[in-house]
């Protein structure tokens, strides 16, 4: 087993219809605005930026995203990321009931020295830390679409 290779996916169920959750999700540089742990984001240019996250564990990632795929048609958002994650992010948003899912997934290979030397011991809070950011921006996008 690879310790610093991680996959995720999260399912973010909403009463908002799938566009709605979709436009919210393509402003990336929006994201520190609703979603705490996203603590800012530059755009380096239309397909492309830097970001830094910070959760409860404390230490900062810094990673550069670039656009693989924007398809509002089927709802797909994907980044390629280097830096101290490398590897793929994807957000999957589709009609849900009366609402809409956003499937969030995401492959990574760790790159922060720091955390590559904790792999073994530190696996466990570094899952844990992850889900507790995603619930957060799960709430916090909740509430940035009852406000629009």
């Amino acid at each position: 087993m690879d310790w610093n290779h991680y996959r995720f996916m999260s399912v973010w169920d909403f009463v908002a219809p799938p566009g709605a959750v979709y436009q919210l999700l393509e402003r990336a540089e929006q994201y520190p605005r609703w979603w705490p742990q996203v603590r800012e984001v530059t755009p380096v240019d239309d397909t492309s930026g830097t970001t830094r996250i910070r959760s409860l564990i404390p230490y900062d990632l810094v990673i550069t995203f670039r656009e693989r795929r924007r398809d509002p048609l089927a709802g797909v958002l994907e980044v390629a990321l280097t830096g101290d994650l490398e590897g793929w992010a994807r957000w999957t948003v589709t009609r849900h009931g009366a609402g809409s899912r956003a499937t969030y997934e995401q492959e990574v290979e760790v790159r922060k020295r720091l955390l590559r030397v904790l792999a073994v011991p530190g696996r466990p809070v570094f899952r844990a830390n992850h889900a507790l950011m995603m619930r957060a921006g799960r709430r916090g996008l909740a509430a940035r679409l009852e406000a629009v």
